[in-house]
């Protein structure tokens, strides 16, 4: 049996947290598809959607079982229209729990056809965010330890401009 995963988000840029719980995703799933949301809600993105998908892109380019795309609407939709089974969903802290269980409650309403699975990340990433890595590149400080080094170019010339 072939089961595909998605891992949807706003990677706005996406981190060396996002790419490990892809790398691991990888190893569980026979295709997972990273989709960047094109309506990333109340959240303001430095990157503009196609940026995002870029960047995306190139950092995950050596995962042969892993694509990366765009979507607009409701996530579980995308899954069902794309035969994605389950839904993958970071949880770094406990912080996390209670909005992410909500999501996949409400998930879970809107269709039985697709499940939630949540993945911790390896420890050396579980602080890092996009939005705490995007203050620390627009505030001067390193943030190659945080993203890859085409984010990291990315980052710094937005900053720049900025």
């Amino acid at each position: 049996m072939t089961v595909s995963a998605m891992y949807p988000g706003t990677f706005d840029p996406i981190t060396l947290g996002h790419e490990d719980l892809v790398r691991r995703a990888a190893r569980l799933y026979d295709r997972v598809v990273v989709a960047i949301a094109a309506n990333p809600g109340s959240k303001a993105p430095m990157f503009s959607f196609n940026e995002r998908v870029e960047l995306a892109k190139e950092a995950l380019d050596d995962l042969p079982n892993v694509e990366v795309t765009g979507y607009a609407g409701l996530t579980v939709d995308f899954a069902k229209d794309h035969d994605l089974a389950v839904i993958i969903r970071g949880l770094r802290a406990v912080s996390d729990f209670e909005y992410e269980f909500q999501l996949a409650n409400m998930n879970r309403h809107l269709t039985d056809e697709v499940e939630t699975v949540f993945l911790t990340p390896t420890e050396k990433y579980t602080f890092i965010s996009s939005s705490l890595v995007r203050e620390v590149a627009s505030l001067g400080g390193e943030i190659g330890e945080f993203v890859s080094p085409k984010v990291k170019e990315a980052l710094l010339a937005r900053c720049r401009k900025a």
